[in-house]
């Protein structure tokens, strides 16, 4: 059984390093790919404040279908370059939206949803998945949310494919 505590008053820096080592512990051993993003998926959900989705969309046959997450039910299939999901799995990188409304082709699963960050996990270079967070609130994400959840999915990315 894994207890762990999301810091109370610590900074970005501190949270994604527990978060981190959260993640490594509860994936370390697990060969299981799905059941390491449903760990890692409900970990950012306790670790990361003002969140109302977080999860996983695998790459099966050229497209994304949805994995692991917590949240509200969610779009099942997102082809490649469309909306946030699919323009980080298809360009291969961190997409960080402040206004979802602005951003073209937003592909709206939760109308709460204001914001996004959406990581690529990378495996020998090729995307096998992306971490998809939303926020209820506008510009959410910034730089050290980006940095954090890229180091996290660079250290574990093996262990999502």
């Amino acid at each position: 059984m894994y207890d762990f505590n999301a810091p109370a008053d610590g900074d970005k820096a501190t949270l994604f390093k527990d978060l981190l080592a959260a993640a490594e512990a509860v994936t370390n051993d697990e060969p299981d790919a799905i059941a390491n993003m449903a760990n890692v998926a409900a970990l950012i959900w306790q670790f990361l404040p003002d969140l109302n989705w977080s999860g996983f969309y695998r790459m099966v046959g050229g497209e994304l279908v949805l994995g692991p997450f917590q949240g509200k039910p969610a779009c099942i299939r997102i082809p490649l370059g469309r909306g946030v999901c699919g323009t980080a799995a298809a360009s291969g990188q961190t997409q960080l939206v402040e206004d979802v409304h602005a951003f073209p082709g937003h592909i709206a699963c939760d109308a709460a949803s204001a914001s996004e960050i959406v990581v690529p996990v990378e495996v020998n270079g090729q995307v096998v998945a992306v971490l998809d967070l939303d926020s209820p609130t506008p510009a959410r994400f910034d730089a050290a949310d980006r940095e954090g959840l890229e180091m996290i999915m660079a250290r574990i990315g093996k262990r999502l494919a």
